[in-house]
């Protein structure tokens, strides 16, 4: 089975204060804006990482999944790991293994050539898994949640090349690395004492809780070609930056050169 690390999103209280730190500390631009998320009281952009996202959500009414969710966690962070199948029955089939852990679908849509589940987090003992099959089936091609095409004259690598790593919070790693090999149907790995399960384009690890917040979606690997500029951006906006670690949006981004 091939799952693809497509996007990431991010949750903060307020939306703008965040892309402007996305676009000075590492370069990105804003691709598309879905006018759709405000079904969920919500606003949101996508930025282009390579021929992947980042997305910022932040709520605008009352009583949001997001609102809670930035109170449960004690602020911005990590909110989606969100994941592109080449095949609709690669998408059924992570349907099927989530029933079969137990792991609920929190919310889906089927459309007309792209269909998406989204795995509940707190079965999930970490954050939440979006799976996401389109008609074109090109992993690094058209993206419907970034309007499908329009959004390749926005992508900017002068600093930033890709992520190729999530770390995921869990009070029990191993356990949750198990759950999350079961769902996707890829194997766990250890790195460093550190239970990993690879996705076709990126590695999550699953790590215990070591900021205070509890399970969830805590850092993010990032290729880059100027470690020096993006902690020096970092420190221009007050933003903690230290060794080759910078935070944006509650999130810890550890920078690799490429």
């Amino acid at each position: 089975m091939t799952i693809q690390l497509r996007q990431i999103a991010l949750v903060a209280a307020k939306l703008e204060p965040v892309l402007q730190d996305l676009e000075a500390v590492f370069g990105l631009a804003r691709a598309y804006i879905d006018p759709g998320v405000a079904t969920f009281g919500l606003e949101n952009t996508l930025m282009p990482v390579g021929r992947n996202f980042f997305e910022v959500v932040a709520p605008v009414q009352e009583n949001t999944a997001a609102g809670r969710y930035l109170d449960r966690r004690g602020g911005d962070g990590g909110y989606m790991v969100i994941t592109q199948t080449p095949t609709l029955a690669e998408l059924e089939a992570v349907r099927a293994q989530a029933a079969a852990a137990g792991v609920r679908v929190a919310w889906e849509s089927a459309r007309r050539g792209w269909t998406l589940i989204q795995l509940h987090p707190g079965d999930l003992k970490t954050t939440f898994l979006d799976v996401e099959w389109d008609e074109h089936g090109d992993l690094s091609g058209p993206w419907p949640p970034a309007g499908g095409t329009g959004w390749e004259d926005k992508v900017r690598q002068d600093l930033v090349v890709d992520f190729t790593g999530v770390e995921l919070q869990a009070d029990d790693p191993d356990q949750a690395a198990r759950l999350w090999s079961a769902v996707t149907g890829a194997p766990v790995d250890t790195a460093g004492g550190v239970p990993e399960v690879r996705l076709n384009n990126a590695v999550l690890k699953f790590v215990a809780p070591a900021d205070g917040r509890g399970p969830g979606l805590s850092a993010v690997d990032l290729t880059v070609r100027d470690v020096s500029a993006i902690l020096q951006q970092a420190r221009a906006r007050g933003l903690p930056a230290a060794g080759q670690t910078v935070e944006v949006c509650g999130v810890r981004f550890h920078l690799n050169t490429a």
